[in-house]
């Protein structure tokens, strides 16, 4: 059934695991990622990003659509929706009005006075409907639906700041990671994060987890990352399944096996990355 984050990712905080949160962008990964997560019991997140929700259609499509599938496949597993880089107040108040139970605003390209200012704001608003609400500090590097930043690391000082002030649920403090591939080797602050996770009651959030060899995603686990956002590597693997079936099918012009086409690989890729967040 749809919840917000803060039970589930309360958990994984306590217990020293992280939940996947994968980016979905259409009715069939939508419906794949809902299987897996039945399939294995696991509670995760559906992120979904701006430049999702419009190609989607919009954020009462999105929720219907999810609405939907959790009934008619019968999932019994507990499902967050969230938007992802929410850029604006606006943004999330339509997603939260639309029936979304958990958003992140995304104030990082402003000064800390002016994040702080919005993420209340959208604090205010998401906490009396029982959204929960994600911060970021810093800035994540990379580019993620044709938006570029570079990577801002985030303060430990800045981070204690924000959560006081705002009451947010969880945060995503920049500290070395990349939306998109990594070009290089990842180089994660691990000490802030350890820090910033002692400091700090809340879970926090790991974007651009797509790269980051498992070694170092355990080690990210261990410093207190509760909450794991996954996207490329999923459009990657149902890439290649797609660009795999077309190449052994020409004569093939079936959307839908077209598209279906990369639901294995996706579905191997999303539960290797299930089994990674359990950090066993």
């Amino acid at each position: 059934m749809l919840v917000n984050s803060k039970e589930m990712l309360q958990n994984a905080k306590k217990g020293h695991y992280a939940v996947p949160h994968f980016n979905i962008n259409n009715l069939e990964w939508t419906k794949y990622i809902l299987e897996i997560a039945e399939q294995t019991k696991t509670p995760l997140i559906l992120g979904v990003s701006e430049g999702a929700m419009k190609y989607m259609g919009g954020f009462d499509v999105i929720f219907n659509l999810v609405q939907g599938l959790i009934e008619d496949l019968g999932i019994t597993t507990d499902i967050c929706l969230h938007v992802d880089h929410g850029s604006s107040f606006e943004v999330c108040k339509k997603a939260i009005d639309a029936g979304f139970t958990s958003v992140m605003i995304d104030g990082s390209k402003h000064s800390l006075e002016e994040n702080i200012a919005l993420t209340k704001q959208v604090v205010a608003y998401a906490h009396p409907k029982n959204v929960t609400v994600e911060g970021e500090i810093g800035a994540i590097g990379g580019e993620e639906d044709g938006v570029a930043n570079t990577s801002l690391y985030a303060k430990l000082e800045d981070c204690v700041k924000f959560y006081q002030e705002t009451g947010i649920d969880s945060i995503a403090p920049a500290l070395g990671s990349v939306h998109g591939l990594y070009k290089g080797e990842p180089k994660l602050d691990f000490d802030t994060m350890q820090k910033i996770n002692e400091a700090l009651p809340i879970p926090l959030v790991l974007h651009g987890g797509t790269g980051i060899p498992d070694d170092l995603i355990k080690k990210a686990i261990s410093c207190g990352i509760s909450k794991i956002n996954i996207n490329t590597e999923l459009q990657i693997a149902w890439h290649n399944g797609m660009m795999d079936f077309v190449k052994n099918n020409p004569d093939q012009y079936d959307p839908r096996k077209v598209i279906a086409s990369g639901e294995q690989s996706l579905k191997e890729a999303a539960i290797r990355k299930i089994e990674l967040f359990q950090n066993k």
